[in-house]
């Protein structure tokens, strides 16, 4: 009995932590104990009159509600709001906007799988369906790239005027207002096809449906805003852009220099209340070519004439290119991407006040639409357009991989090959789960902050991989540009979606995990709020709520982290109905789910307010929730897509790559952790028995890569949604010719070479088929194949070449100039 009451402790505390037991059920189980251990070892009156106190008081302070917040929660509330850092306007905006979705389950450490399976699957409409097959087909052909991009520097007239009169620039927009009113997984869709085909034609389509004049229209402006904008908008006879990055405020947008300052003046020959503004911005899309200017500045009022306030704040405002003191500078050349793009700027510009969106009582409130709007084009834009680009490697590296042959053998079958192609294969399958499920988060009315910056960085991020991979199998094809290379513009632009819409760097070592640890996280937030508030009744409880709430949470997590390390996650629960091949991933991700609401907590408790300065430790710990997330995604893309058996290698190798980098953030995170004592505590816990990921095998990767090099209804599924061409003479185009061209001939190849090794024919190199014929070892048909074979691979492999004056013309350009709006004032 003795050893089974010492036994009792350890197990107990395990068993109440696994189980998450409240408070009073923990209370009543020590008491329960100490019962029983009086009786057993029979203490003396002393001695248990000292443990009935020992025990008691901290129990009645723990479990009386009243006394534990006068006496335990009051004094810690005072010190936490001490040492709370200050929060600006702008900081406390940014932290709210948007909504938590499923990123907030993989906080909590425990995560109910049966929520991701009960989101519904994004589809399109038959109309979205339809402009699919049609309108974006069209606009494709209409794109060919390397006129585009070297000839015209510009999307072709046709193209400009078609974007235009099919709806492209209104796909957001209601269709009251005579716009679209597509789904965002419509739009994602849309972005993906024309990205497979052109940058500039995707961008051009991109922009104006992502945030910008027409989004912050729709959820600010006035109803006369509305009424007057968005038709214009939706039929092409506005072109928007929207101006926000500073020379000098470029990733930390919040400190714009750019300025407005309330005043009267004339305006359509009245005088009118209304602000001269001083702006310079960089980088605007769709700028040299816009006729709607949106516009972000600080905007200050110094003579009172709307209220006390003498800093209003940032605004947002539609200003006509048209209008006097709006200057249009010459456009920026971003990586020989020629979407439109440049800087603008003006001085002292008089302007109405009628012209901020949602009118003079908006003033001040546009950081608020910035953040609240930016989820929503986030989860979009660069998602789909690198997915995209994902997809055309995919597509037509993998297809090159079998047409090309070196020392008598398909290139993909090389394993030096099949390594870059397993990575192609495998990340393209995550990006495309990610893409699906976030868009379709949209479409249910979310603005997932947190995710719509883990999608933006990881998709971006695996998208030059997969580029940088394609580019070293094609080689020297790769890097010679001209009308036959199909994979060089994207290599060139694959750094322009690192660094807009929030640069990478930035997004990873201070948002995902900075932003995500307060708004996903279970308790931190209503104890920020708790402490943010008047000192009122209703403000201590919250606190002492989330405080004792927040404690039982990590003490949890921490004891469910060693369980589950200790028994591999074996034993942790996995929902009904998931696929058998998957119910380990669900368990290992609901194990690290839990070490890292646990990790998360140890960071925050012992760092603080200098866990936001620790860059390094900080973007560790948004990987792992990155990785989970993707995770999940990949899951529920399997299980959506049918669990089909011949895409399991791509699924297996995704999730394992992604795990495998889950486990390495943890491990990077506790290496650097600044108290050594609690990083070995931290490893004890979360690896007891050491990591259990490794990177994916050779054999998986060679699945994955045989995936890619032949035609099958899986080949089919990664890259659905790209535009493939129906002609041998386009780049694109002829690789699916030449493949089937290559596959049918192969067994063909392979009776003449056996012919020629038993010394049945003497010919070598491009005469052995002749010879083979010539002695009817094949036939008219067969002879026939081989020839159209050998056609549609030459030109497959060709890399094009230009004469000694080509480009010369360039040099007679006008030089680059710079532009400072505060030299010119100066």
């Amino acid at each position: 009995m003795t050893w089974i009451l010492l036994l009792l402790v350890p197990l107990g505390i395990v068993l109440l932590g696994y189980l998450r037991a409240p408070l009073l059920v923990c209370t009543a189980a020590a008491a329960a104990w100490l019962v029983a251990a009086s009786l057993q070892f029979d203490w003396p009156a002393a001695v248990n009159v000292a443990v009935a106190l020992l025990a008691g008081v901290p129990a009645l302070l723990l479990n009386v509600t009243a006394l534990r917040r006068a006496v335990i929660s009051k004094p810690l509330l005072n010190v936490y709001r001490n040492i709370l850092p200050p929060m600006s306007d702008t900081e406390r905006i940014a932290l709210e906007a948007g909504t938590v979705w499923w990123e907030g389950e993989l906080f909590r450490g425990h995560p109910d799988w049966t929520v991701l399976h009960a989101y519904p699957e994004p589809t399109l409409s038959a109309e979205e369906q339809a402009f699919l097959d049609n309108e974006v087909e069209q606009l494709c052909r209409l794109s060919d790239d390397w006129t585009i991009s070297h000839e015209l520097k510009d999307l072709p007239p046709e193209a400009w005027q078609y974007i235009k009169d099919a709806g492209f620039l209104g796909l957001i927009i209601p269709k009251q207002y005579g716009g679209k009113q597509f789904s965002a997984w419509a739009h994602s869709q849309i972005v993906t096809k024309l990205s497979t085909r052109c940058s500039a034609s995707a961008v051009t389509v991109m922009v104006p449906n992502s945030l910008g004049p027409a989004e912050l229209l729709l959820h600010y402006g006035t109803d006369a805003q509305k009424d007057h904008y968005l038709p214009r908008l939706a039929k092409g006879l506005e072109i928007p852009c929207f101006a926000l990055t500073s020379p000098q405020a470029g990733s930390d947008a919040a400190s714009i220099p750019d300025f407005g300052i309330v005043c009267r003046g004339e305006y359509q020959g009245r005088e009118v209340l209304g602000m001269r503004v001083t702006w310079d911005k960089r980088y605007i899309t769709l700028g040299p070519v816009a006729t709607l200017l949106g516009l972000a500045f600080r905007l200050y009022d110094p003579d009172h004439l709307l209220g006390d306030t003498e800093d209003i704040g940032i605004t947002c405002a539609l200003i006509p290119t048209d209008h006097p003191g709006v200057e249009i500078g010459r456009r920026h050349f971003p990586l020989n991407a020629v979407f439109q793009n440049g800087p603008n700027w003006g001085k002292d510009v008089f302007m109405p006040l009628d012209w901020i969106i949602g009118g003079p009582a908006m003033a001040g409130q546009g950081w608020r639409m910035l953040m609240e709007c930016l989820a929503a084009g986030r989860s979009i834009s660069l998602p789909a357009s690198n997915t995209g680009m994902a997809k055309l490697t995919a597509r037509t590296v993998g297809g090159y991989s079998r047409v090309r042959s070196q020392f008598k053998t398909a290139i993909g079958r090389f394993e030096g090959i099949q390594e870059p192609l397993a990575r192609i294969g495998g990340h393209l399958y995550m990006m495309d789960a990610a893409r699906r499920m976030t868009a379709g988060a949209i479409d249910l009315g979310e603005k997932p902050s947190v995710v719509s910056a883990i999608v933006k960085y990881h998709i971006t991020e695996r998208a030059r991989v997969v580029v940088n991979d394609g580019m070293d199998i094609l080689g020297g094809k790769g890097i010679c540009l001209g009308p036959s290379n199909f994979l060089g513009r994207a290599y060139q632009q694959i750094p322009i979606g690192i660094t807009v819409e929030g640069a990478n760097i930035l997004t990873r070592s201070l948002i995902i995990f900075g932003q995500g640890a307060i708004r996903c996280h279970p308790y931190v937030l209503r104890e920020m709020r708790a402490a943010l508030a008047d000192d009122t009744p209703a403000a201590l409880a919250e606190f002492d709520d989330a405080l004792f709430s927040h404690i039982g949470y990590t003490a949890s997590n921490a004891i469910r982290a060693l369980v589950t390390g200790l028994t591999g996650s074996h034993w942790v629960g996995v929902p009904s109905g998931v696929a058998p091949e998957t119910r380990r991933y669900y368990q290992q991700l609901t194990r690290f789910s839990t070490a890292f609401a646990f990790i998360s907590d140890a960071a925050m408790l012992t760092m603080g307010g200098d866990l936001k300065r620790k860059e390094k430790l900080s973007a560790r710990l948004g990987d792992i929730l990155s990785q989970m997330y993707l995770c999940s995604a990949t899951l529920k893309r399997y299980e959506a897509d049918g669990r089909q058996a011949a895409d399991a290698p791509l699924m297996h190798w995704a999730m394992w790559d992604a795990m495998f980098h889950a486990q390495t953030a943890f491990e990077g995170v506790i290496s650097n952790f600044p108290n050594r004592a609690i990083a070995i505590l931290l490893r004890r816990l979360i690896f007891p028995l050491g990591r259990p990921y490794v990177v994916p095998s050779d054999r998986l990767g060679g699945e994955v890569a045989k995936l890619l090099i032949e035609p099958s209804a899986t080949r089919d599924r990664l890259t659905a949604g790209m535009y493939i061409p129906d002609d041998e003479h386009d780049p694109v185009g002829v690789i699916e010719h030449a493949l089937n061209a290559t596959i049918a001939a192969e067994s063909i190849e392979a009776r003449v070479r056996a012919a020629q090794k038993k010394g049945l024919l003497q010919a070598r190199g491009a005469g052995l088929m002749q010879a083979a014929f010539d002695a009817g070892l094949i036939d008219d048909a067969e002879f026939a194949l081989i020839r159209r074979r050998d056609t549609l691979r030459d030109r497959v492999v060709r890399v094009d070449d230009f004469p000694q004056d080509f480009g010369v013309d360039a040099a007679s350009a006008p030089p680059a100039e710079s532009h400072n709006v505060t030299a010119i004032a100066a």
